[in-house]
């Protein structure tokens, strides 16, 4: 595609490519910025199914684990632009990166509309809750196992 090659061939996307430090350095990041996001989805969704802080209010977690994901989004968010530039053609044409850009966009759109709504209604069943809980823990989980494929078998 003609973007992605442009994109590869950009001053930024050639520095990264150049720099195994600068790669490394923003994989970490990435690492971390995934942590906290997939950290805050374990706590949410983990409350909501009873197993963690089961005597708190669903919101009480969920809001809180909420920014933490916010954050750890916004900086996966700007590592993996960064680390996507200098194989964009390659990584956009793998069917496991594209399984986990759905998964994500999936996964942050679940948790911002359905999860965060069953949270916050006190009066949601206990089926409901279990049944968003055992969503969200699949989505993230299958995100995480994703991107550990999309690492190993590049």
């Amino acid at each position: 595609m003609p973007f992605f090659a442009w994109l590869e061939g950009t001053p930024l996307a050639l520095t990264v490519r150049d720099s195994l430090m600068l790669t490394g350095s923003l994989s970490a990041v990435h690492l971390i910025g995934f942590t906290l996001t997939t950290g805050g989805a374990l706590v949410a969704n983990l409350n909501l199914l009873g197993v963690l802080f089961p005597e708190r209010p669903p919101i009480e977690v969920t809001r809180p684990a909420s920014r933490g994901m916010a954050l750890g989004l916004a900086i996966s968010a700007l590592t993996g632009v960064l680390l996507f530039g200098p194989r964009a053609t390659v990584a956009s044409a793998n069917w496991i990166f594209q399984l986990k850009m759905a998964l994500l966009v999936t996964a942050a759109v679940f948790h911002l509309v359905l999860h965060r709504r069953v949270a916050r209604n006190a009066a949601a069943s206990l089926l409901m809750r279990r049944a968003t809980a055992v969503v969200g823990l699949v989505l993230w989980t299958g995100l995480a196992l994703a991107g550990c494929a999309f690492i190993l078998l590049e």
